[in-house]
This record gives structure tokens, sequence and C-alpha cells, in this order.
């Protein structure tokens, strides 16, 4: 049981990781103030140096992660493009990303209670990428 919830939390938090990177790379190109860009850019590379160190724990167990849910990632995108192309302003991306991020928190901490049999490196890792949600959340709010 150990085992499959800290697979399964990994994995999560793997499709996760991807889903956030994503969603920068959509908007930076958008991105007016350079603050807030060098605050994307910092977050998203915080968000690959932590997949990484998800990819070697799940590569211990022969498993490769998840990618996130094509539903999800296009409704994604849609909702970003359509709200970047009626309204391209640094307010619109920090909305995005906030919300974005609220969604991510919201899920990691569902996976957390449901995979309480994870392994406690598995659960730190989602500790860590719910802390790196909620700081880009406090990041951006001056951009709201």
């Amino acid at each position: 049981m150990i085992e499959q919830d800290t697979i399964r939390l990994l994995r999560e938090c793997d499709a996760g990781i991807k889903m956030g990177v994503t969603s920068i790379d959509d908007v930076l190109s958008y991105v007016s103030n350079d603050n807030l860009r060098q605050d994307l850019i910092r977050c998203k590379n915080s968000h690959i140096i932590l997949e990484e160190e998800i990819q070697c724990l799940l590569a211990k167990y022969h498993d490769y992660g998840k990618e996130p849910d094509l539903m999800a990632k296009g409704m994604s995108w849609l909702k970003t493009n359509v709200k970047l192309v009626l309204n391209e302003s640094d307010h619109t991306i920090a909305s995005l990303m906030t919300d974005g991020c609220n969604m991510g928190i919201k899920s990691l901490h569902q996976y957390l209670n449901e995979y309480q049999a994870a392994d406690e490196t598995s659960k730190d890792i989602a500790k860590r990428l719910i802390h790196l949600e909620e700081s880009l959340v406090k990041d951006v709010q001056e951009y709201l």
C-alpha cells in the first residue's frame, strides 16, 4: 500500500508540475512587467527542479510519471488564450496564474489526503509543490 500510494502521489505531483510549467510558458510572451516575468520564470525553474527530483524517485519504481489530463490541459489553454485575446495585460496573467495555482493547491491537498500511506519523501515533495504554488499566488497579488 505504501508503494502504491507513493507512486500515485508522485504521479499527481508530476502531472501538476507539467501543467504549471505549460501554463507559465503559455503566458510568458504576453507579460509586460519585468518583475512579473522574473517571478514566473523563477517559479517555472523551481518547478523544473522539483520535476527532476520526482522523475528520479519514479524511476526507482520503474514508473515514468503522468501527463496532465488532456481535457484539463485543453480547457486551460483555451481559457488562457481567450482571456488574453480579450485583455492582454499583466492583471489578466496574474488572475490566470492565481486561479491555476489555487486549483493546484486544492488538488494537491486532496491527493495528500487520498494517498495517506505514501512515504514521507513523496509527501514532502507535494508539500513543497504546494508551497511553490502559494508563493506564486503571493508574488502576483500586486498585479491583480
